[in-house]
C-alpha cells in the first residue's frame, strides 16, 4: 500500500479547491466584462490603426507581466490562429544587456522608459502591464510614451491608481488577487489578438 505524499490534499479537498479557484477566475472575468468590453474594443481599434500605419506595439511589465508582454508580442510577430504576415510588436523585457545596463547605470525604474525613448515613435502603441497598477518602471515607461506621442494602454488590477491618469485606454481587472488579474490579462490579450487578425486579415 502506497503511503500518502506528505502535504498532499485528499481527493475530495483537492477537487473542492480546484472548483473554488475556477469560480474565482470566472467571477473575476465576469466582473471585468460586465463593463469592460468597450475598452477592449477601443484598444483593438488602436492596435489596428497603428499596425495598418506600419507602427509598432511595445509591451512591457515585470515578472509574470513580463512573461505576458513576451507572450503577446510573439502572437503578433509570428501568428495567433491564422497564417498571416508578421505584425510589428516588441517586448521591452527580453534584452538582458539593455535591461541590466540601464538598471546599473541609471535606475531600474528607467528600464522601460529609456527603451521607449530610443525605440518609440509617434503613432506606436505602448502597453504597460502591472497587476498593482503602481510598478514604478511601468509608470515611467508609459509617461515616456505619452511624452513622445505614443498611444498609451495600461493593464492593471485592484483599486484605482496612478496608471489611469497616464493611459489613453485602461484595462483594470476588479480583483486584488494577482493570479486572477494575470489570468484575465492574458484572456484579454488573446481577445485582442483575435480581433486584430479578424480586422486586418479577414478570412474569405
Amino acid at each position: 500500500m502506497k503511503k500518502p505524499i506528505a502535504g498532499a490534499t485528499s481527493g475530495g479537498d483537492a477537487a473542492g479547491r480546484i472548483r473554488r479557484l475556477h469560480r474565482e477566475h470566472a467571477e473575476a472575468a465576469a466582473a471585468f466584462f460586465k463593463s469592460g468590453a468597450g475598452v477592449v474594443e477601443r484598444i483593438a481599434a488602436a492596435f489596428n490603426a497603428a499596425l495598418r500605419a506600419g507602427r509598432t506595439l511595445l509591451f512591457f511589465g515585470n515578472g509574470g507581466s513580463a512573461a505576458d508582454a513576451q507572450h503577446l508580442a510573439a502572437e503578433f510577430v509570428n501568428r495567433f490562429v491564422v497564417d498571416r504576415p508578421g505584425l510589428s510588436a516588441l517586448a521591452l523585457t527580453t534584452d538582458t544587456s539593455v535591461l541590466t545596463s540601464i538598471g546599473n547605470d541609471q535606475d531600474f525604474a528607467r528600464v522601460f522608459s529609456r527603451q521607449v525613448e530610443a525605440l518609440g515613435r509617434p503613432g506606436d502603441v505602448a502597453v504597460g502591464i502591472s497587476t498593482s497598477g503602481r510598478s514604478a518602471n511601468v509608470l515611467e515607461g508609459l509617461r515616456a510614451a505619452r511624452a513622445r506621442g505614443l498611444v498609451t494602454v495600461g493593464f492593471s488590477g485592484g483599486q484605482e491608481g496612478p496608471l489611469g491618469a497616464i493611459c489613453d485606454h485602461l484595462v483594470r481587472v476588479p480583483s486584488r488577487t494577482t493570479a486572477r488579474i494575470q489570468e484575465i490579462h492574458i484572456l484579454i490579450g488573446h481577445i485582442l489578438c483575435e480581433m486584430v487578425d479578424e480586422a486586418l486579415f479577414p478570412q474569405k
